[in-house]
């Protein structure tokens, strides 16, 4: 969702004292502030009221020239693998100031703040007004939008004029113990509400509340099956050495001396990635978690790339082999990695076709590579030398913004894939992990 936002330009006035705010959101980045939600002046740099990370941290803000209100909390939220559901109420008609706003993280009450300077009791604030503009994933100013969120986001609900707490929006799984999504909530919307469930691929900003309170949506905002209730792997921007990731972590640009990691590993089950190569130097595979990630080569690590002439096979610390007469990654060719951690055996293959031994001639996985055993295994991207870009398709269904071209079949059910899932893997996911 980085450089997209989504806005609404308010055409009727709502209730300006009383809100709530709730989504799923996964952060690819936690390093730079970021705005979830806004509403303000599309036409000044003084917005009215705004809800963003820090940087690590959660605050509220509400301005009007100078600062009304402002509650940052202490805790922080670096976890990049995971969806954190945040809910947000204002509500300053309360005779105590610490509840005239309010933030719920996985349905849990944040008491603890770094600053927490409340609003005045019966504010009417310059929120949801007539020509104002609501944003979602960044703050919406004339000719520069700015401070984009950089990750993903579900079951996005705006509620005008009503307080709702977060087991409105979520419950625990009486299985799991997990704090998972409720899909339909029972709630009124308000005058300028909405709810962004994002199933409309062609229409990414429509209003499923009934209200019909579309977003515009300015940007490429890409529909994934990334979801809280099934969290795929991307690769991990708290685990990498001379990477830079993009479009949600999925888009890898590797330097020299370089690795990342997928947020995702396992030591049981059996697991299909698929990575699509843009130049003739990457090298991916899968290694051991409890390796250094910038270990490029050592015990667990079992690796297939190019040097830019013919493909090479890196073995647990072994001098690589190299197979001429298998022909060379190209641009756009896509690299399968079939890991089976029942039986410590990973396979590659190539645009469909599984590699035998000494080419891509296998038509299902049969010649594969043994893993040390008594790792948990990873996904791993890096480049053999110079600099390489590698997009990942963990079952998301794009490489980058680009589709698959033609999704084949998946035993588990899980994921959208180019090529044909080999019988008995599944994605590399929270569900995926739970089969």
């Amino acid at each position: 969702m980085a450089s997209t936002i989504l806005t609404r330009t308010v055409a009727s006035t709502g209730n300006n004292k009383i809100l709530t705010w709730s989504g799923w959101v996964k952060r690819s980045d936690s390093s730079t502030g970021q705005l979830i939600f806004a509403n303000g002046d599309p036409g000044s740099s003084n917005y009215i009221i705004f809800f963003e990370f820090t940087g690590a941290g959660l605050r509220f803000i509400i301005k009007s020239l100078s600062i009304l209100a402002n509650v940052e909390t202490n805790a922080v939220f670096r976890d990049l693998s995971a969806y954190y559901h945040l809910v947000f109420n204002m509500d300053t008609t309360q005779a105590t100031a610490s509840n005239r706003i309010k933030m719920y993280v996985n349905g849990e009450q944040i008491t603890s703040f770094v600053t927490a300077s409340y609003p005045s009791q019966n504010l009417g604030t310059q929120f949801n007004n007539a020509a104002s503009v609501i944003s979602v994933g960044g703050k919406a100013v004339t000719g520069a939008n700015t401070d984009f969120f950089n990750g993903y986001m579900s079951h996005v609900h705006f509620i005008d004029g009503t307080v709702y707490g977060p087991s409105t929006f979520g419950e625990t799984d009486s299985l799991t113990g997990i704090w998972k999504p409720i899909t339909s909530p029972s709630v009124t919307y308000g005058t300028n509400g909405f709810f962004l469930n994002f199933a409309n691929s062609g229409s990414m900003g429509t209003d499923s509340s009934g209200e019909g309170n579309n977003l515009a949506v300015t940007g490429t905002l890409t529909q994934t099956q990334d979801t809280p209730s099934n969290v795929y792997a991307v690769m991990n921007a708290l685990d990498k050495v001379n990477v830079t990731l993009s479009n949600g972590n999925l888009n890898a640009s590797c330097a020299s001396s370089s690795g990342v990691r997928s947020t995702i590993a396992a030591a049981d089950g059996k697991f299909y990635v698929e990575v699509k190569f843009q130049n003739t130097t990457s090298v991916c595979g899968v290694v051991a978690m409890e390796q250094p990630v910038s270990t490029f080569n050592g015990i667990g690590a079992v690796l297939f790339g190019s040097s830019g002439s013919a493909p090479e096979l890196f073995l647990n610390g072994t001098t690589p082999s190299t197979y001429s007469s298998a022909g060379a990654f190209s641009a756009n060719d896509i690299m399968q990695i079939a890991l089976d951690m029942d039986s410590n055996t990973v396979y590659f293959g190539k645009n469909g076709s599984w590699f035998g031994g000494t080419s891509w001639t296998e038509s299902t996985p049969t010649t594969g590579h043994t893993l040390t055993s008594g790792y948990t295994y990873g996904v791993r991207g890096s480049t053999g030398s110079g600099t390489s870009v590698n997009i990942w398709n963990f079952g998301n269904g794009y490489f980058g913004t680009t589709a698959v071209a033609s999704a084949g079949t998946n035993a588990s059910g899980i994921g959208i894939f180019e090529y044909d899932v080999p019988t008995g893997y599944t994605a590399l996911s929270t569900k995926g992990l739970n089969l």
